[in-house]
């Protein structure tokens, strides 16, 4: 291949293969895409970099996000918002997110746009956009809002009862309003992300530990105890019962349990069309962390035989994807107890060195299985073709670590505008050392580049054809 073809050429580290293999060769970057991939050395292009000793993973997809302004976590508002998040990210090599949008009007009569440009003139890095749906107008807009705006994911919290979404702005929604999205979506080919718990019975649970610890004493603890693992087993039973019916596919995000799982994976076998998404704090923290409120979120992390089932999880290949959940307020937020504290903490930095220090250097899980858990599986499940896997014709999207670098996580170095991590003071072993974006760098030796603001794209999904597993 001649090398006024090539713009950039990455030499001589070791490259996660789509098999699972890992080869050292020279990967050939052309217009933002891998255009080549060979023998060290054989490969010429405009600039060349050495990443001799470095492992080159695809860049990670964190499809749970949710990118707000300040204490609102409804959406962008303004650039630095997506600025500053996608600073974080690319320094923990995710390359493309998909965060959560809220409002209480029709998305396509301006939030999404408005979300769209704001993200787009801060982002370093690849974006899209859920669409929350909790309103008749929105539930109209769905079959729109996959053909022409390429959103293929909705989201339903199915504890808005009540009043409890009016801290979010939303309505009420029951379960009638969920099959009919769970219709809407199997027409158009897109997904629903349902947020599974009962909130009802929760309310029950909670008066009565309120009552008995009104400060909120109790922490993490008393957070699980009110809203326990059965409740997200139970509402994971109620939606795939309703997704069954109506022939839809779902995707069960932050799955936080063993009990959970287990009635994900029950379902599975009775037919329904469900993939499953667990965050890495469910994975590392349970009711006993030394994080504190700081580590309050929702669903609760849990007890320690939790963490272990979600483990058994991704080595058995039940959960198909690991995300973050990532929320950036700050740690003001997090102050009155456990009653009062907000949920919710920032993650992505973190995403990748925590799967390879505890998922890989401790537990043994294969670099191909978290290459799939980050990436691949996400860029399927959730519509994006050209990104996730290390293949010709594919975005130049990647993470180059170095898989045995120890590093400690300090507050103080993150970049995310919530200004703290649960992971704080972790020794981790694997550090993100390069961050590609379509060809370009967004992290260079550990740097940011700052020249990538402004530059991430706004992803146009795929939907799939209706009904299909």
């Amino acid at each position: 291949m001649p090398a006024s073809e090539l713009d950039l050429v990455l030499s001589g580290g070791r490259a996660l293969l789509p098999d699972g293999t890992l080869e050292i060769v020279d990967l050939g970057i052309r217009d933002g895409r891998i255009a080549g991939i060979a023998a060290t050395g054989t490969l010429q292009g405009a600039s060349r970099v050495d990443l001799s000793g470095l492992v080159v993973l695809p860049g990670v997809i964190d499809a749970h996000i949710h990118l707000g302004h300040g204490s609102d976590i409804t959406r962008p508002r303004v650039a630095a918002d997506a600025d500053a998040e996608s600073a974080s990210a690319a320094a923990g090599g995710v390359t493309a997110f998909v965060s959560y949008l809220i409002a209480d009007g029709p998305h396509l009569a301006g939030p999404l746009d408005e979300a769209i440009a704001a993200a787009g003139a801060g982002s370093r890095i690849d974006f899209g956009f859920h669409l929350v749906v909790a309103t008749e107008e929105q539930l109209a807009e769905v079959e729109r809002a996959v053909a022409e705006r390429g959103v293929t994911s909705f989201k339903l919290f199915m504890y808005n009862r009540g009043g409890e979404g009016a801290r979010l702005g939303l309505p009420d929604t029951d379960d009638g309003f969920l099959f009919r999205l769970l219709e809407a979506t199997r027409r158009a080919g897109a997904i629903v992300c349902p947020h599974c718990e009962n909130i009802e019975v929760g309310w029950v649970l909670r008066d009565r530990l309120v009552g008995a610890d009104p400060d909120g004493s109790g922490g993490l603890a008393a957070w699980n105890d009110s809203r326990p693992p059965l409740l997200e087993a139970e509402a994971v039973h109620r939606v795939a019962s309703l997704a069954r019916l109506s022939d839809a596919r779902f995707h069960m995000v932050h799955c936080s349990s063993g009990a959970g799982l287990e009635a994900a994976t029950t379902q599975r076998r009775l037919g329904a069309k469900l993939t499953i998404e667990t965050c890495v704090q469910y994975l590392t923290h349970t009711v006993d962390s030394d994080q504190g409120l700081k580590a309050k979120v929702n669903p609760p992390v849990r007890a320690a035989e939790d963490v272990e089932a979600l483990w058994r999880g991704l080595a058995d290949g039940s959960i198909d994807t690991v995300a973050t959940d990532h929320v950036h307020r700050d740690a003001t937020a997090k102050i009155g107890g456990v009653w009062k504290a907000s949920p919710g903490f920032p993650g992505m930095e973190t995403l990748l060195p925590i799967m390879l220090s505890e998922g890989h250097h401790r537990r043994g899980l294969p670099l191909g299985s978290i290459a799939r858990l980050l990436s691949g599986h996400p860029a399927r499940i959730m519509g994006m073709p050209g990104k996730g896997r290390i293949g010709v014709g594919f975005d130049a999207d990647l993470a180059v670590v170095d898989l045995d670098a120890l590093w400690t996580v300090r507050e103080r170095d993150m970049h995310s505008s919530a200004g703290f991590s649960i992971y704080d003071g972790w020794e981790v072993r694997g550090r993100v050392i390069h961050t590609l974006s379509r060809g370009a760098f967004a992290l260079r030796d550990g740097m940011l580049c700052d020249d990538r603001v402004g530059k991430g794209r706004y992803i146009e999904r795929r939907s799939r054809s209706a009904g299909t597993a």
